[in-house]
């Protein structure tokens, strides 16, 4: 069983609106509204691909009401903690005639010590049940950028693989905890490392540079597919994937998919080759439909033998 931990977890609406421009009233063509947080796009992609999940997090009010909802409509089990703050919206207008996506996001709820001290006896039974742990997503208000860092080791503790996907100072002190997969995007990345990437040397080189700082193994994800440095056995490999091909609708929650595909095969017992090539085309397949982590699951099957992942030689 995967579990996967949303601490700000939201409801998502996208609006879709033909030629969107700022400082003018514009009217939507169509809307679509998902429980969301990367941790829940995360386990919609286990979920549609047939893997048990059970999603956790924080909810509050009736927006934390909305998330649970939505997650019991979708068939995806969940577990939150429910507290006293509002959970976060957040909203994407989609612009179809320009293929371009504006993002607007909540900070999200203030969490009180009681309620996280609820959280982590809750994650510490959970644990006990899953195979593998996916901490993914921003930190709400009340938790301090290192809160990933203190709870990497203490699921770790169990043996439980644990994969995370965040951004900012969490990601760059959370990678210090030694996570069994980390998955920064580019720029990212880049926040953590301290330099630009202008060739796929310099990807390969931040891969190296973050396995150096903790992290067991390392996906760095791009427009044109990933970089990763991967630990197999007493063996570390290095592995570039393209993504493949595909007239996009909306590539928001690609990122996601790419971790929840991998995941699911990381979960099979699958090589590192064979997660990534499956990662990046449940990527795909998102970016053909509207929706973070909303996929079909022959779509990611019939583009995953056209992706293309070649082992090099580290710099």
């Amino acid at each position: 069983m995967i579990l996967t931990v949303t601490l700000n977890a939201a409801v998502d609406r996208t609006l879709t609106v033909p030629n969107f421009d700022v400082g003018f009233r514009h009217r939507a063509s169509g809307t679509l509204t998902l429980a969301g947080g990367k941790g829940i796009n995360v386990a919609r992609v286990v979920k549609t691909l047939g893997q048990p999940v059970i999603a956790t997090g924080f909810a509050g009010g009736r927006t934390g009401d909305r998330i649970i909802a939505d997650l019991n409509r979708e068939g995806i089990l969940s577990d939150f903690v429910r507290i006293e703050d509002v959970s976060r919206t957040s909203t994407a207008v989609l612009d179809p005639t320009s293929n371009r996506t504006t993002e607007i996001n909540e900070y999200g709820p203030d969490i009180s010590a009681e309620e996280l001290e609820l959280m982590l006896e809750k994650l510490d039974y959970l644990v006990k049940a899953a195979d593998l742990v996916v901490l993914a997503g921003s930190l709400p208000r009340g938790l301090s950028s290192g809160f990933y860092a203190e709870l990497i080791p203490r699921l770790k503790q169990t043996s439980v693989p644990v994969l995370f996907d965040t951004y900012g100072e969490a990601l760059r002190l959370g990678v210090r905890a030694g996570p069994d997969v980390v998955f920064p995007n580019q720029e990212e990345a880049e926040m953590v490392v301290g330099y630009e990437f202008t060739s796929n040397e310099d990807f390969i080189r931040a891969a190296g540079n973050l396995r150096e700082l903790g992290a067991v193994s390392v996906v760095i994800k791009s427009r044109l597919g990933c970089v990763a440095q991967v630990e197999e056995g007493e063996t570390v490999r290095t592995l570039m994937g393209k993504a493949p091909q595909v007239e996009a609708v909306s590539t928001v929650g690609s990122g996601d998919s790419m971790v929840g595909g991998y995941a699911a095969r990381l979960l099979e017992g699958a090589p590192p080759e064979e997660c990534i090539r499956f990662g990046l085309a449940c990527a795909a397949a998102n970016a053909l439909r509207l929706g973070a982590g909303v996929l079909d699951p022959e779509d990611a099957r019939r583009l995953a033998p056209g992706v293309d992942v070649e082992e090099v030689t580290p710099v």
